[in-house]
């Protein structure tokens, strides 16, 4: 697929670390110019001085996806700086850990409007501009905790991911009849700063159940991504994608030891 983005602007949201930094290098490599947001000038910079070190195009907003006014300003920066709005991928999130009896309603808040007002506000930004057009990809990074697995401590966040797949659903029938696609991912354990900071003993433990036998890199959910984002995806909407390695598999821990 090489090249398979040429010419094409693309949006990643939290694209200054993790998962959306993989996206933002991907998406750069295989030709898009790419709008870095995120909330942290400092890393959202330094990704686009990366890709841009490499020959790629990227360009900077500073912006928090619970913001309307932040979502309409970055439509309006993708344009300026591209001329277009290809690419709407959706990535930023956040999960801090606190259980039900624990939990504020400001924590609940945050992470309900992070992980999925902020998608509401990221496409109702970017669709005038797609319908326009006749053409675009909306991409969503949603996550196998909530519908498919869970944890204790993570309730919000799981509301929020299982939000986001309805949500997938729904804007892909409003979007199809305007040549727009709405798909997404749903990761499992992937190896970000935060995970790998958990170090040793902590790290085995979550590569002991996955069955491939090892932690996802962000640049594998980039991958599934950027067949999305593809003219070779322009028949495929609605959909969403487990990057995994098999970690929803498993009944129980037995099934592995015995396999």
């Amino acid at each position: 697929m090489a090249d398979s983005l040429q010419g094409k602007a693309a949006i990643v949201t939290g694209g200054g670390r993790g998962i959306g930094r993989g996206i933002a290098h991907v998406f750069a490599e295989e030709g898009a110019s790419v709008l870095v947001v995120n909330r942290s000038v400092d890393a959202g910079q330094t990704v686009v001085e990366e890709i841009t070190a490499k020959g790629g195009t990227a360009a900077l907003f500073q912006g928090d996806v619970k913001s309307k006014a932040d979502m309409e300003g970055m439509a309006a920066a993708c344009l300026e700086n591209f001329g277009a709005i290809d690419i709407l991928c959706m990535n930023a999130g956040i999960f801090p850990a606190a259980l039900i009896a624990d939990m504020s309603e400001e924590i609940w808040d945050e992470v309900l409007d992070t992980n999925l007002k902020g998608l509401f506000f990221g496409a109702q930004a970017c669709i005038p501009h797609m319908k326009e057009q006749k053409s675009g990809r909306i991409l969503v990074v949603s996550s196998i905790t909530g519908p498919n697995v869970g944890w204790p401590g993570l309730s919000h966040y799981m509301a929020s991911k299982g939000g986001a797949d309805a949500f997938i659903r729904g804007a892909s029938l409003e979007m199809a009849k305007y040549g727009v696609t709405v798909n997404g991912v749903a990761p499992g354990t992937i190896m970000t700063d935060g995970l790998r900071e958990l170090g040793g003993d902590a790290l085995e433990e979550v590569r002991q159940i996955i069955p491939m036998g090892y932690i996802g890199e962000p640049e594998d959910i980039a991958y599934a991504l950027l067949y999305f984002a593809s003219e070779q995806a322009r028949y495929v909407t609605g959909q969403i994608l487990i990057v995994d390695g098999g970690q929803i598999l498993p009944e129980s821990p037995t099934a592995l030891a015995d396999a």
